[in-house]
Protein backbone atom coordinates (compact mmCIF):
# COMPACT_ATOMS: atom_id res chain seq x y z
CA UNK A 1 0.00 0.00 0.00
CA UNK A 2 1.20 3.59 -1.22
CA UNK A 3 0.90 5.91 2.02
CA UNK A 4 0.25 9.50 1.12
CA UNK A 5 -0.30 12.45 2.85
CA UNK A 6 -3.41 14.22 2.89
CA UNK A 7 -4.05 18.24 2.77
CA UNK A 8 -7.23 19.27 4.17
CA UNK A 9 -9.28 22.77 3.31
CA UNK A 10 -10.03 23.79 6.90
CA UNK A 11 -10.17 27.53 6.23
CA UNK A 12 -13.57 28.75 5.04
CA UNK A 13 -16.20 30.83 7.28
CA UNK A 14 -18.74 28.58 6.98
CA UNK A 15 -21.49 31.05 6.72
CA UNK A 16 -24.00 28.36 5.72
CA UNK A 17 -23.36 26.77 8.91
CA UNK A 18 -24.39 30.42 10.79
CA UNK A 19 -24.30 30.57 13.41
CA UNK A 20 -22.50 27.54 14.39
CA UNK A 21 -19.50 28.72 13.09
CA UNK A 22 -19.32 32.49 15.23
CA UNK A 23 -17.23 30.85 17.70
CA UNK A 24 -16.14 27.30 16.19
CA UNK A 25 -14.38 26.49 13.23
CA UNK A 26 -16.68 25.10 10.51
CA UNK A 27 -14.03 21.81 10.63
CA UNK A 28 -14.60 21.66 14.56
CA UNK A 29 -18.44 21.17 14.26
CA UNK A 30 -19.14 18.15 15.94
CA UNK A 31 -20.71 15.07 14.31
CA UNK A 32 -21.60 13.21 17.46
CA UNK A 33 -19.21 14.08 19.87
CA UNK A 34 -16.09 13.49 17.20
CA UNK A 35 -16.07 16.83 15.08
CA UNK A 36 -16.42 16.44 11.19
CA UNK A 37 -12.61 17.03 10.45
CA UNK A 38 -11.75 14.25 12.28
CA UNK A 39 -13.92 12.28 10.43
CA UNK A 40 -12.70 12.81 7.39
CA UNK A 41 -9.45 12.18 8.55
CA UNK A 42 -10.69 8.85 9.85
CA UNK A 43 -11.16 7.71 6.47
CA UNK A 44 -7.85 8.26 5.14
CA UNK A 45 -6.30 6.82 8.60
CA UNK A 46 -8.38 3.87 8.29
CA UNK A 47 -6.97 3.07 5.18
CA UNK A 48 -3.15 3.74 5.84
CA UNK A 49 -2.96 7.60 5.61
CA UNK A 50 -1.88 9.49 8.52
CA UNK A 51 -0.23 12.52 7.43
CA UNK A 52 -2.18 15.51 7.43
CA UNK A 53 -1.75 19.09 6.42
CA UNK A 54 -4.75 21.29 7.55
CA UNK A 55 -4.80 24.20 5.77
CA UNK A 56 -6.59 26.72 7.95
CA UNK A 57 -7.99 30.09 8.07
CA UNK A 58 -11.16 31.70 9.79
CA UNK A 59 -10.52 30.64 13.56
CA UNK A 60 -7.76 28.80 12.88
CA UNK A 61 -6.47 29.08 16.25
CA UNK A 62 -9.31 26.85 17.93
CA UNK A 63 -8.24 24.09 15.25
CA UNK A 64 -4.53 24.25 15.94
CA UNK A 65 -5.36 23.97 19.08
CA UNK A 66 -7.28 20.87 19.03
CA UNK A 67 -4.30 18.94 17.24
CA UNK A 68 -1.47 20.32 19.66
CA UNK A 69 -1.80 16.32 20.50
CA UNK A 70 -2.93 14.70 18.00
CA UNK A 71 -4.88 11.18 17.92
CA UNK A 72 -2.71 8.77 18.35
CA UNK A 73 -0.43 7.35 15.60
CA UNK A 74 -1.72 10.40 13.64
CA UNK A 75 0.79 13.16 11.99
CA UNK A 76 -1.19 16.37 11.74
CA UNK A 77 0.79 19.83 11.01
CA UNK A 78 -1.45 23.18 11.37
CA UNK A 79 -1.14 25.61 8.60
CA UNK A 80 -2.88 29.41 8.78
CA UNK A 81 -3.27 29.77 4.89
CA UNK A 82 -5.31 33.13 5.91
CA UNK A 83 -8.45 34.13 6.41
CA UNK A 84 -9.73 35.41 3.03
CA UNK A 85 -7.59 32.92 0.96
CA UNK A 86 -9.44 30.66 -1.34
CA UNK A 87 -9.70 27.44 -1.85
CA UNK A 88 -7.15 26.70 -4.87
CA UNK A 89 -4.42 28.96 -2.78
CA UNK A 90 -4.93 26.87 0.18
CA UNK A 91 -4.04 23.51 -2.04
CA UNK A 92 -1.05 25.35 -3.31
CA UNK A 93 0.70 26.63 -0.18
CA UNK A 94 -0.27 23.64 2.20
CA UNK A 95 1.55 21.62 -1.04
CA UNK A 96 4.66 23.27 0.01
CA UNK A 97 4.23 21.32 3.69
CA UNK A 98 3.87 17.69 1.45
CA UNK A 99 6.50 15.41 1.25
CA UNK A 100 6.66 13.69 -2.39
CA UNK A 101 5.36 14.08 -5.44
CA UNK A 102 2.01 13.57 -5.12
CA UNK A 103 -0.43 14.12 -2.31
CA UNK A 104 -4.64 13.75 -1.31
CA UNK A 105 -6.10 16.48 -0.57
CA UNK A 106 -10.17 17.38 0.15
CA UNK A 107 -12.50 19.39 2.23
CA UNK A 108 -13.34 19.41 5.97
CA UNK A 109 -16.65 18.64 5.30
CA UNK A 110 -17.15 15.82 3.07
CA UNK A 111 -17.67 11.92 4.40
CA UNK A 112 -17.89 8.96 1.49
CA UNK A 113 -17.17 5.42 2.00
CA UNK A 114 -14.30 5.65 -0.75
CA UNK A 115 -11.78 2.96 -1.45
CA UNK A 116 -8.43 5.29 -1.90
CA UNK A 117 -6.48 2.81 -3.16
CA UNK A 118 -8.67 2.49 -6.09
CA UNK A 119 -9.10 6.11 -6.62
CA UNK A 120 -5.09 6.38 -6.62
CA UNK A 121 -4.71 3.45 -9.21
CA UNK A 122 -7.27 5.13 -11.23
CA UNK A 123 -5.34 8.61 -10.70
CA UNK A 124 -1.83 6.88 -11.92
CA UNK A 125 -3.09 4.45 -14.76
CA UNK A 126 -4.23 7.47 -16.45
CA UNK A 127 -0.71 9.57 -15.74
CA UNK A 128 -2.77 12.63 -14.29
CA UNK A 129 -1.17 15.67 -12.79
CA UNK A 130 -5.23 15.78 -10.79
CA UNK A 131 -7.90 13.53 -10.75
CA UNK A 132 -11.08 14.72 -8.74
CA UNK A 133 -13.81 12.30 -7.25
CA UNK A 134 -17.40 13.25 -8.33
CA UNK A 135 -20.82 11.69 -7.16
CA UNK A 136 -24.21 11.70 -9.14
CA UNK A 137 -25.76 14.83 -7.77
CA UNK A 138 -28.28 14.59 -4.89
CA UNK A 139 -31.65 15.92 -5.65
CA UNK A 140 -33.08 18.16 -2.93
CA UNK A 141 -36.27 17.66 -4.14
CA UNK A 142 -38.44 14.50 -4.34
CA UNK A 143 -39.21 13.51 -8.42
CA UNK A 144 -42.21 11.58 -9.53
CA UNK A 145 -42.33 9.49 -12.35
CA UNK A 146 -45.29 9.39 -15.14
CA UNK A 147 -45.75 6.91 -18.07
CA UNK A 148 -46.54 7.62 -21.88
CA UNK A 149 -49.90 8.84 -20.96
CA UNK A 150 -48.83 11.43 -18.58
CA UNK A 151 -50.23 8.99 -15.42
CA UNK A 152 -47.53 9.51 -12.25
CA UNK A 153 -46.26 6.07 -11.69
CA UNK A 154 -43.98 6.07 -8.86
CA UNK A 155 -42.26 8.77 -6.04
CA UNK A 156 -39.08 8.89 -5.65
CA UNK A 157 -37.47 10.83 -2.58
CA UNK A 158 -34.67 12.68 -3.19
CA UNK A 159 -33.39 10.54 -5.51
CA UNK A 160 -29.52 11.01 -7.09
CA UNK A 161 -29.30 11.99 -10.27
CA UNK A 162 -26.83 9.72 -12.28
CA UNK A 163 -26.41 11.47 -15.24
CA UNK A 164 -25.55 14.83 -13.57
CA UNK A 165 -22.15 14.40 -11.67
CA UNK A 166 -20.38 16.99 -9.43
CA UNK A 167 -17.29 17.47 -7.37
CA UNK A 168 -17.36 15.98 -4.13
CA UNK A 169 -13.54 16.39 -3.08
CA UNK A 170 -11.54 13.33 -2.23
CA UNK A 171 -8.55 14.54 -4.78
CA UNK A 172 -4.79 13.11 -6.19
CA UNK A 173 -2.32 16.03 -7.08
CA UNK A 174 0.86 15.97 -8.67
CA UNK A 175 2.89 18.41 -7.03
CA UNK A 176 4.12 19.07 -10.65
CA UNK A 177 0.34 19.84 -11.35
CA UNK A 178 1.21 23.29 -10.20
CA UNK A 179 3.10 24.71 -13.15
CA UNK A 180 -0.20 24.34 -14.90
CA UNK A 181 -1.88 26.39 -11.77
CA UNK A 182 -4.00 29.38 -12.53
CA UNK A 183 -6.61 31.63 -10.62
CA UNK A 184 -7.37 31.38 -7.01
CA UNK A 185 -10.39 29.60 -6.36
CA UNK A 186 -10.13 25.58 -7.04
CA UNK A 187 -13.64 24.93 -8.32
CA UNK A 188 -14.34 27.64 -10.65
CA UNK A 189 -10.68 28.72 -11.77
CA UNK A 190 -7.85 25.98 -11.31
CA UNK A 191 -9.92 22.66 -12.09
CA UNK A 192 -11.88 24.44 -15.06
CA UNK A 193 -7.90 25.40 -16.23
CA UNK A 194 -6.32 21.59 -15.82
CA UNK A 195 -9.60 20.38 -17.86
CA UNK A 196 -8.55 22.71 -20.79
CA UNK A 197 -5.23 21.57 -20.51
CA UNK A 198 -5.84 17.85 -20.64
CA UNK A 199 -4.37 16.86 -17.31
CA UNK A 200 -7.58 16.66 -15.27
CA UNK A 201 -9.54 13.18 -14.89
CA UNK A 202 -12.37 12.46 -12.85
CA UNK A 203 -12.80 9.30 -10.46
CA UNK A 204 -16.71 8.46 -9.99
CA UNK A 205 -17.86 7.10 -6.56
CA UNK A 206 -20.90 5.70 -6.20
CA UNK A 207 -20.96 4.29 -2.62
CA UNK A 208 -22.24 6.91 0.27
CA UNK A 209 -21.50 10.15 0.23
CA UNK A 210 -22.62 13.44 2.20
CA UNK A 211 -21.47 17.18 2.76
CA UNK A 212 -22.41 19.06 6.06
CA UNK A 213 -23.46 22.27 4.78
CA UNK A 214 -26.25 23.37 7.22
CA UNK A 215 -27.54 22.50 10.66
CA UNK A 216 -29.90 20.15 9.34
CA UNK A 217 -26.78 18.23 7.18
CA UNK A 218 -25.22 18.18 10.80
CA UNK A 219 -28.19 16.87 12.43
CA UNK A 220 -28.98 14.40 10.06
CA UNK A 221 -25.15 13.05 10.25
CA UNK A 222 -25.20 12.83 13.99
CA UNK A 223 -28.44 10.73 13.34
CA UNK A 224 -26.35 8.23 11.66
CA UNK A 225 -23.70 8.16 13.59
CA UNK A 226 -26.20 7.74 16.86
CA UNK A 227 -27.26 5.04 15.24
CA UNK A 228 -24.02 2.67 15.50
CA UNK A 229 -23.66 2.50 11.71
CA UNK A 230 -21.18 4.78 9.92
CA UNK A 231 -20.57 4.20 6.29
CA UNK A 232 -18.04 6.55 6.02
CA UNK A 233 -15.94 4.45 8.24
CA UNK A 234 -17.22 1.09 7.01
CA UNK A 235 -13.46 -0.04 5.11
CA UNK A 236 -10.91 -1.32 7.14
Amino acid sequence: MTHLEVVILCGGKGTRAYPDTLELPKPLLPIGEVPIVEHVMQIYARQGHTRFVLATGHLGERIAQRYTTPPAGWDVEVIDTGVATETGERVRLAAAHVHGDRFFATYADGLADIDLDALLSYHDQRGALATVTTVPLPSQFGTLVRDNEGKVVDFREKPRLPDHLINAGFFVFQQDVFARWQGQVLESEVLPALSRNGVLFAYRHDGFWRSMDTFKDRQELTAIVESGTVPWLSRP
